[in-house]
């Protein structure tokens, strides 16, 4: 039975529902798995894993003897890692801070290599390409196995920091998009276009009887009823829901009735809190703070658009969701996005960085369901109306045959298997180090 450790920044997460359901994917394949925390798990988070046993190796808070450990095994395992401390001591182009900090999470490393010391571990994989792709790298050198990892987006685009490294070190790297492989293939061309597989994530396809709060969904809006727009998502700066409310405020210049809900909660609350008050939204702007995933139907249900304005994305489970639903979805024409929201056919687009199109595209999408059912329009209003209905349809189309969670997880859990067992040809640093310490 193949014994792996799945690392991950924060396990388990909330916002990260996708690591819990690899790691049991692996388990129904009969791989041994430990997962694995770079960072203490919030509290409040345990209701990201309801009913279920994990044995999770936390590196913090860190202990003195096991650090110790860790720094000794550096050094009796300096011929395994050498090439590590020469590509951050003496190459690139990384700034100091960048590179005392990889020295930091070398230690780390070996730290993290400590802890799974004796339990058999033959692989190592580890979901984003944060700091905790680097502890995981360096440790699936001192333990002498494979590493592997999964890039999103942001630590692909814009927390890329010793990525060739990473990817010349990985067995195999998977991504959640073909922008994401095309990206890295373009950027880092001495990495193997093999070894980069786009591993689709996926929701769950609701079913009426499973979802009883699910209900009818709205189609149309009545004259003078309240656009409802809907957004769900951390409260954190690369989301920039502060665009949404800047948006909202042109919608209310114009004189929209509309209802705005932002459900999530994170660092930004204070800013977003202080910008609703400064454009008078209090009435038209609601931050929800943390929605129970029960409840978040019924927000799905209510809303007319889902609207996503991050600034950068790998390809976001909220808009699975809400398209999985049948919602009309306005989000960003950035990265992978446009895979999954194609535009006019399972929703809508707005150029990156343009407000003036995002509110375009909410007045256009408002337009399109007051004419919906209403002969009152011209001609041409009253078939573009039509055509929400292709965009309803054609949205849970793209999420059943595409993004459906139990059929991706179990393409993972093949491409996983495939890729890690058997051992596909001897691993480099044959010597034992961790059986010396």
């Amino acid at each position: 039975m193949l014994k792996v450790a799945y690392l991950a920044n924060q396990f388990p997460s909330a916002v990260e529902p996708y690591v819990v359901a690899e790691i049991e994917e692996l388990r129904r394949r009969g791989l041994e798995v430990i997962a694995g925390s770079t960072l203490r798990p919030n509290k409040n988070e345990s209701s990201a894993a309801p009913g279920r046993s994990f044995n999770v190796v936390v590196l913090q808070p860190f202990r003195v003897i096991p650090l110790m450990r860790a720094l000794w095994l550096c050094f009796r395992g300096w011929r395994r890692i050498a090439d590590l401390f020469r590509r951050v001591v003496l190459q690139g182009k990384e700034s100091l801070i960048q590179r005392v900090k990889a020295l930091l999470h070398t230690w780390l490393g070996a730290y993290y290599a400590v802890r799974l010391e004796g339990r058999g571990i033959e692989h190592i994989h580890v979901h984003h390409g944060y700091f905790g792709s680097w502890i995981a790298m360096v440790a699936a050198r001192l333990l002498n196995v494979g590493f592997s990892m999964t890039l999103h987006g942001s630590d692909l685009l814009l927390h890329g920091a010793y990525l060739d490294t990473k990817l010349k070190n990985c067995r195999f790297c998977l991504t959640i998009s073909g922008f994401n492989r095309r990206y890295i293939v373009e950027h880092f061309p001495g990495v193997e276009g093999e070894k980069v597989v786009v591993a689709r994530l996926g929701v769950d396809i609701p079913q009426t009887s499973h979802f009883p709060d699910f209900g009818p969904q709205k189609t149309s809006l009545g004259s003078g009823s309240e656009f409802t727009i809907l957004t769900v998502g951390r409260l954190h700066f690369v989301k920039d829901h502060a665009f949404l409310v800047r948006a909202c405020a042109q919608l209310r210049v114009r004189g929209i009735r509309f209802d705005c809900s932002i459900a999530g909660e994170g660092p930004e609350r204070h800013t977003l809190e202080a910008l609703i008050r400064h454009y008078g939204l209090e009435a038209f702007v609601t931050l929800l703070g943390h929605v129970p995933r029960e409840q978040i139907d019924s927000l799905y249900r209510r809303a007319d658009v889902v609207v996503l304005t991050s600034r950068s994305e790998g390809i976001p489970l909220v808009l699975m969701e809400a398209m999985a639903r049948g919602k009309v979805v306005l989000a960003p024409a950035i990265t992978g996005i446009p895979e999954l929201v194609v535009a006019g056919k399972s929703g809508f687009l707005y150029e990156p960085g343009s407000l003036g199109d995002l509110v375009a595209k909410l007045l256009f999408i408002r337009l399109l369901m007051q004419a919906h059912g209403s002969p009152d329009h011209h001609p041409y209003i009253l078939s573009a109306a039509k055509q929400l209905d292709w965009v309803r349809h054609g949205a849970k189309v793209q999420i059943r045959h595409n993004y459906d969670r139990e059929k991706n997880l179990k393409s993972f859990g093949d491409l996983f298997i495939q890729r890690t067992s058997p051992r596909l040809g001897s691993i480099h640093y044959e010597d034992s180090v961790l059986q010396q310490i």
